[in-house]
């Protein structure tokens, strides 16, 4: 595995991949590397000849509010983590590297931010689009492989692809889960113990909705309920959000049909945990 922290020496690396006709899958990540992240990486690697994994904590992404000094970092932890993965070219650069100056041009989100967890962080897919859109031009990825935890940024990365022309194939993956249900998460280890417990009600509470569904039940502000009266009663979390829309539009629905997400974002001492559940709704 071969570790590049410039821009220049990435793109040429990839260049060289390219011409000699391989195929390359990328994972971009912002580090302290859990199961869900190696779940992305060995899917690139069963798909593609290369494999590269970004590991970049992007400042454009968080709030003035938010953890971006707190964001866990443990560069050797990820370094050999990603060496036994099998891991072609990890690509670390650092914030000057990737921001050199103000930029000239910025790239603006419209469509599926005014949802979820854009709603309350305003600016914050304007930054995921920024970094991935220069992460793409660097990497130069044939596939490039996100987790279905984050589905708005996937949302919103589909519409980056297609909007602009991108010769990238957006592949989502499955949520890695603990034995619990409890979503895979670099935050988690911010919760206290006793959060941790609660935490499952997260997932469980998903999964009842799921199954009123199963039993009938459309009304999206009936699912909605039950959700928020399972997790205020099962844990001392702070709701931020119980959402439901079509997916990937992220519009709202109140009678439910064809694909659908019912997402939520839930905030405790020291993290704020995201989880979701798509479902294709049959008439």
């Amino acid at each position: 595995m071969k570790v590049v922290t410039t821009i220049k020496e990435m793109q040429a690396e990839m260049l060289v991949q390219k011409k000699q006709g391989k195929s390359i899958g990328f994972v971009p990540t912002m580090g302290f590397l859990h199961e869900g992240h190696l779940t992305l990486i060995n899917r690139a690697r069963q798909e593609n000849d290369i494999v590269v994994l970004s590991i970049f904590v992007n400042p454009l992404q968080f709030g003035p509010k938010e953890d971006f000094s707190t964001y866990p970092r443990d560069f050797e932890r990820d370094r050999a983590l990603a060496e036994s993965e099998d891991v072609d070219f990890l690509f670390f650069p650092s914030v000057a590297e990737m921001y050199p100056h103000p930029s000239s041009v910025k790239v603006v989100v419209q469509d599926r931010t005014d949802v979820l967890c854009g709603k309350s962080r305003p600016g914050h897919f304007d930054g995921v689009a920024t970094v991935i859109t220069k992460l793409f031009n660097i990497v130069m990825p044939t596939r490039a492989y996100f987790g279905i935890k984050d589905a708005q940024q996937v949302a919103v990365i589909e519409g980056l692809v297609t909007d602009f022309n991108f010769p990238v194939q957006l592949i989502a993956v499955d949520i890695v889960r603990e034995n619990d249900g409890l979503a895979k998460s670099s935050r988690n280890v911010n919760l206290f113990p006793d959060e941790r417990q609660q935490a499952t009600i997260l997932y469980k509470s998903l999964l009842a909705a799921k199954d009123a569904i199963t039993q009938g039940e459309r009304n999206s502000f009936t699912l909605i309920h039950l959700i928020k009266e399972m997790i205020t009663s099962e844990s001392d979390g702070e709701i931020d959000y119980v959402e439901i829309f079509s997916y990937p539009e992220l519009i709202t629905m109140e009678e439910l049909n064809g694909r659908i997400i019912i997402a939520l974002a839930v905030k405790f001492t020291k993290v704020r945990l995201i989880d979701n559940l798509i479902i294709d709704i049959e008439e």
